[in-house]
């Protein structure tokens, strides 16, 4: 196979723009720590590079598991997105399964490498949720959960790229646990799982047909749309409640920037539930409501710290 090939298919498994969700969640953790004595950039950079092999992993592993339920096989042409459909690296026949398979084994190993080392030389308690992380992340797709097809993806991605990146990164730069990351990320981790949301439409007929029950193919895609709005307000009341819950700086209000791009979701969505994806950027500005988010209440904390 042309080396060319080989790379286009890696850099599909890689996609640097999904990757952005757990460097949101890193950024929140992180500038939590930032005035802690302990806080290094070099561990921070090497938890970022642990995170990305982990992605890596998760979509070449993932591509294989939509690939043989059916579903991307399924994906009509004209729903197919940059954002959904999976990464077709198999359905377009640009790596083989066993070339995905070795890049899910190569960066899943190198990921796990990265994480032993965070453990033993820098704080051994990371293990525990660097585990349940692996576990979920595991179990989006993989057996014997496979999470995504049971109508419980959606919660999966709160969890992960909400409380346990941002409390791991968190936990790995003080030494110490707090609730404040957990707060902090769980509208996060509700804002990303809007994103999957939306992603969730143009597969919709696909994903049916496969068995592949989301919590979109379980509503159907207008009682879905509904639904989005009352998703983006529980994210955006957790934010207005939590300077008088925890005590962080009301600066953290700066992460109400990313109402903007969730409203232009939300109308989009709810104005053409059957096919906003087609002519309107609904998937891009819901990514970047999340990240809008992050950066909002990161350096809401910095400032207000």
């Amino acid at each position: 196979m042309p080396d060319n090939k080989l790379q286009t298919g890696f850099w599909r498994l890689a996609d640097p723009k999904i990757s952005i969700t757990s460097v949101a969640s890193m950024s929140v953790g992180a500038s939590l720590a930032a005035t802690h004595p302990n806080f290094s950039w070099a561990w921070l950079i090497m938890l970022g590079a642990a995170m990305f092999c982990m992605e890596v992993a998760k979509n070449a592993w993932g591509d294989i598991y939509d690939y043989d339920s059916g579903t991307d096989l399924a994906v009509k042409p004209e729903d197919r997105t940059d954002f959904s459909g999976g990464k077709r690296v198999l359905v377009d026949e640009i790596l083989t399964r066993q070339q995905t398979w070795a890049i899910a084994f190569l960066f899943g190993a190198l990921g796990l490498a990265l994480g032993a080392a965070i453990v033993f030389l820098r704080e051994p308690s990371v293990f525990w949720l660097g585990t349940l992380g692996l576990v979920l992340g595991w179990s989006y797709h993989g057996p014997p959960l496979q999470l995504a097809y049971r109508g419980l993806g959606e919660l999966d991605v709160v969890l992960c790229y909400g409380p346990i990146i941002a409390l791991s990164t968190y936990l790995m730069e003080t030494g110490q646990y707090s609730a404040d990351p957990v707060w902090l990320s769980l509208p996060l981790g509700i804002l990303i799982a809007a994103f999957l949301w939306v992603n969730e439409f143009p597969d919709y007929e696909a994903d049916l047909g496969a068995g592949k029950n989301n919590l979109v193919a379980r509503l159907g895609k207008r009682m879905a749309a509904r639904m989005l709005p009352l998703i983006y307000a529980l994210a955006f009341l957790l934010l207005a409640v939590l300077p008088g819950l925890t005590g962080m700086p009301a600066t953290i209000a700066l992460g109400f920037v990313a109402a903007v791009p969730a409203a232009a979701v939300t109308y989009w969505t709810l104005q053409d539930p059957e096919s906003f994806y087609r002519h309107k950027p609904v998937q891009p500005a819901a990514l970047l409501s999340f990240v809008l988010y992050s950066a909002g209440v990161s350096a809401g904390v910095i400032v207000g710290g």
